[in-house]
């Protein structure tokens, strides 16, 4: 049973504990709100790359003819998952996504190049008898998006010279709000001829069509580059988003859990203060009475000799 010095020190602990929780659920709460900050400026970035591709698209050239997706015999997947823990179910939820995924897609396991961003993943992917070829780390901030999107889309060119892969996916977390989020499959490449071709017959929002000089192939070669900047930098920050999300989600249980352990071990060490108080105003009442009995006996004794 424990002591009321060990009762002290443990609830000592748990608080230290709980404030550590808080703080972290703080900064988990504030990094959402950057990473979703992040995620809507490129609403406005994107808007433009789309509004760029229409107009090259309504200029193309006769010669030039959108081709068909080759079948995806050989394919690339990028998984982001992260490097930090305590944040939940996070990677065994994308990891598990993103093998079903592969699997409906029936490419054999020996096809398949995976990346992972995040070296908590990996143990996941390995399990599934993956091989990963590329394993990133995951940037601590919005600043450190760009340098590695840039990484990834010079990795993807070496996926399609050298390694002839028709097809890449990006398997990661979407951020919804508060603490949930979902697990998304984007299509990476090739770009989806539908999506093109209704970018095609869009119209346009003002009378005036834009113009260009450059080359058309140059033209929309640097579009679709800067589509899959776009698309690459949503998922790095959604994942991210949701990483704290997830995190925050713990926080919070661990929170409550701390919050019911203190409950409980307050009323331990009220029960045991009493106990200890109640023994020692036993003690105390019962010395008086034995020297009150004392009292009594003695003076029978002094008449007893006097007689």
């Amino acid at each position: 049973m424990q002591t009321i010095e060990s009762l002290k020190k443990t609830i000592k602990s748990a608080q230290d504990l709980q404030s550590v929780v808080k703080t972290m659920k703080a900064l988990a709460a504030v990094s959402i709100r950057q990473y979703q900050k992040a995620v809507e400026s490129l609403t406005d970035y994107t808007k433009t790359v789309e509004m760029g591709l229409q107009i090259a698209l309504k200029n193309k050239p006769e010669s030039v003819e959108m081709a068909q997706a080759a079948p995806c015999l050989r394919m690339g997947a990028i998984i982001f998952g992260s490097d930090q823990g305590l944040c939940g179910q996070l990677n065994e939820q994308i990891s598990v996504h993103a093998i079903d995924e592969m699997d409906k897609l029936g490419v054999d396991k020996e096809h398949r190049t995976v990346m992972t961003v995040g070296l908590r993943v990996n143990g996941f992917i390995e399990d599934a008898g993956l091989v990963i070829t590329e394993g990133l780390t995951v940037p601590g901030s919005t600043a450190g998006i760009t340098p590695m999107v840039q990484e990834i889309i010079m990795i993807l060119d070496e996926w399609l010279i050298r390694k002839q892969i028709q097809h890449v996916y990006l398997f990661y977390n979407e951020y919804m709000s508060g603490a949930t989020y979902r697990q998304k499959t984007l299509h990476l490449l090739p770009v989806d001829r539908n999506w093109l071709k209704n970018l095609e017959k869009k119209k346009w929002p003002t009378k005036t069509l834009p113009t260009f000089r450059m080359d058309w192939n140059d033209l929309f070669r640097g579009l679709i580059h800067e589509y899959l900047f776009v698309s690459l930098y949503r998922a790095f920050a959604e994942s991210l988003a949701s990483e704290n999300a997830s995190r925050l989600a713990a926080m919070q249980n661990a929170e409550k859990n701390i919050e019911e352990r203190l409950q409980e071990l307050d009323g331990a060490f009220h029960r045991k203060r009493q106990m200890n108080i109640t023994e020692e105003l036993l003690d105390i009442v019962a010395g008086f009475e034995a020297m009150s009995v004392g009292k009594k006996i003695i003076p029978l004794k002094k008449q007893e000799r006097g007689l």
